[in-house]
């Protein structure tokens, strides 16, 4: 339960990351409080995550000899603006049927 109170108190961002090679690629995602976040994202595809602003987003491939570390990239430099919320919308979700709970 301590681990969960320190990720609620850690601010999380909203980040992305577009593969733009031609092969298939893991982002690994670490940071503080034991966060740890493993995606595979395919060819020109966009990843949308949350993590804590403090983490750190590795970019793995598998070369010949094994798996290859591409990049490293501060996730800070992944955040993503926030789109504005419509004014209709500010309502909450009763506005989309598909996301109320049946």
């Amino acid at each position: 339960m301590k681990v969960l109170d320190q990720l609620a108190r850690t601010e999380q961002v909203d980040c992305g990351y577009r593969n733009g090679s031609d092969r298939m690629v893991i982002l690994r995602c670490i940071g503080p409080e034991q966060f740890f976040l493993e995606r595979v994202v395919f060819p020109f595809e966009l990843l949308t995550f949350q993590c804590p602003d403090r983490s750190e987003v590795e970019i793995w491939t598998h070369g010949l000899g094994g798996p290859e570390l591409l990049e490293s990239i501060e996730a800070r430099e992944l955040i993503m603006e926030s789109a504005p919320v419509p004014e209709a919308a500010a309502g909450g979700i009763e506005l989309n049927p598909w996301l109320q709970a049946s």
